[in-house]
């Protein structure tokens, strides 16, 4: 008499697998937007760091007039809600090289939703030195830029889009 193979899952094993696979996707999909979330905080650091030698050749030029100076600016899609004109980045340019800059980003279109309306302020003070500041939760904060100290990191929700003579 042949004996008969057991083929196939008994309905318990699969539930089993179901379970565990229930409790890794609850552990990792918030661990996942987490992740989204710094790494959107970091790109618009960069983005918009790298205005910062934009800003820096203006005053050497003696450009800080509204529309003297050229940002040379792409277009961010995790800043402000859409591709033309952009919206929630303010550039100030001081009147002369002693005089504070800013350049102040607020998230919004395609930001995670746990950063969505916070702020990212690049400044510069009148000595020439540049610092980061901003009100994402310190979890979602790249190195390098720190809390606004309780503020809206000097933002003005402005969005001319354009850069203001300070």
């Amino acid at each position: 008499m042949k004996k008969q193979m057991q083929q196939g899952f008994t309905l318990i094993e699969l539930m089993i697998v179901v379970a565990i696979i229930g409790i890794l996707a609850a552990v990792a999909i918030p661990q996942y937007q987490n992740y989204v979330a710094k790494s959107q905080v970091s790109r618009v650091m960069q983005e918009t760091g790298a205005l910062k030698t934009v800003i820096e050749t203006c005053l050497l030029n003696g450009q800080t007039a509204a529309g003297e100076c050229e940002l040379g600016w792409t277009n961010s899609n995790l800043i402000g809600a859409t591709y033309n004109p952009q919206t929630n980045l303010t550039v100030t340019i001081a009147e002369d090289a002693t005089s504070d800059s800013s350049i102040a980003a607020t998230f919004g279109d395609t930001a995670a939703a746990a950063i969505a309306s916070q702020t990212l302020t690049w400044t510069r003070t009148g000595a020439g030195v540049w610092s980061c500041t901003t009100s994402v939760e310190v979890k979602y904060q790249p190195t390098g830029c720190g809390s606004a100290g309780g503020s809206d990191g000097g933002s003005d929700g402005g969005s001319d889009g354009g850069s203001d003579a300070g």
